[in-house]
Parts: structure tokens; C-alpha cells; sequence
């Protein structure tokens, strides 16, 4: 089976602590060949405050993250048995 992209629905602010979980369930196991990227959806916003111009990084899709892996039944209960995972 070829790995294909995926959306993972997390708690709204958790999308971090989800993505750092994840990356080190799969580092420390053998699901590291299983799983390719795992990305939080951000974009630069400049924004002009008090006369200043202010770069700032925005979630895209708050609550998402999008992963790439193959979807096997291991992969799924990895997945699901991470906190903050709905």
C-alpha cells in the first residue's frame, strides 16, 4: 500500500503537542517507515501594528494537522491512542 496524506481533527490548540507526540511514537518504534511528514497548516500573516509591520505565523486550519503515512490497523490505534486526538 503507498502512502497517501491523511488529516488528523485534534483539540483546537493542541495541534503541537499532537505533532510531537506522533513524531516521537514513530522515531521510537517501528512505524518510521510507515510515516513520511507530519505538518501543522501555518501561514505568515504581516500585520501593521502601532505603525510597525509584524510578521506573524497563523494556523491555516486550527484543530488540523495532516500526516502522510500508510494506513494500517497500527497506524490507527497510534494514532487514536494520542492525547488531544478526537
Amino acid at each position: 500500500m503507498a502512502k497517501q496524506w491523511y488529516v488528523i481533527h485534534t483539540q483546537t490548540g493542541y495541534e503541537e503537542k499532537v505533532k510531537t507526540a506522533l513524531e516521537g511514537k514513530t522515531k521510537a518504534s517501528s512505524y518510521k517507515d510507515l510515516v513520511s511528514q507530519i505538518l501543522i497548516p501555518i501561514e505568515q500573516v504581516s500585520e501593521v501594528k502601532t505603525g510597525k509591520k509584524k510578521i506573524s505565523q497563523r494556523k491555516f486550519f486550527p484543530g488540523y494537522i495532516l500526516i502522510e503515512m500508510e494506513l494500517t490497523d497500527e497506524t490507527w490505534y497510534l494514532i487514536k491512542s494520542i492525547p488531544g486526538v478526537t
